[in-house]
């Protein structure tokens, strides 16, 4: 082992946002894309394709936290009660997704919600949003035994798409937090090294 100090590792200030919604009437939905825009909530907890979408969606935007986690820790993520995962669709192919976290007390975060970067741009993540709240909103229709949603809440941060806040605003989400954080650099692999031209 040196003597000599270890030069520390990397960090980067990161602005974390936390918004809300309190009622179902607080929602402003996006209109609809043109063209074949579907969503559809993927119904088996299927570690392989939430691996996928996480990093196709995240690569490029620093989302590093589930990297670590083993097949079993994901396939226990996904397979919570009440847990969601829903995935839009353009022309067949998945363009991004929203996965709702049902919390105590009436509480849903979204998760992680995001668009993989061929799709972004095209007004498909308004409408996956308002899809997304709409879905946590009324999420216990579909978990008998789950309490009614009372909040719906996310968080976004100075690495996401310079449209995420706006988005979030649009959609009628209100800032009830703001933080800073220092987190390491890290590489972000994305589906595989080298994606998104890094």
């Amino acid at each position: 082992m040196s003597d000599f100090p270890q030069p520390a590792a990397p960090t980067t200030e990161v602005t974390v946002w936390s918004l809300e919604q309190t009622s179902p009437a607080d929602l402003l939905p996006s209109a609809v894309p043109e063209g074949d825009v579907r969503i559809v909530r993927s119904e088996v907890p299927l570690p392989e394709f939430s691996r996928f979408l996480y990093t196709a969606v995240g690569g490029d935007i620093r989302w590093t936290d589930r990297l670590v986690m083993t097949y079993a820790q994901w396939q226990a993520t996904l397979e919570r009660p009440g847990a969601e995962t829903w995935v839009a669709y353009a022309n067949g192919t998945p363009a991004g997704y929203a996965e709702l976290d049902p919390q105590d007390d009436g509480v849903v975060e979204i998760m992680y919600f995001g668009l993989i970067p061929a799709f972004r741009g095209r007004r498909i993540g308004g409408h996956l949003l308002s899809y997304a709240a709409a879905r946590a909103w009324d999420l216990a229709e579909r978990w008998p035994g789950r309490p009614a949603t009372k909040r719906v809440w996310l968080h976004t941060c100075s690495n996401d798409g310079p449209h995420a806040m706006d988005n979030y605003l649009r959609r009628g989400f209100r800032l009830f937090d703001t933080r800073t954080e220092v987190e390491p650099e890290v590489a972000t692999p994305g589906p595989w090294p080298g994606a998104y031209g890094s």
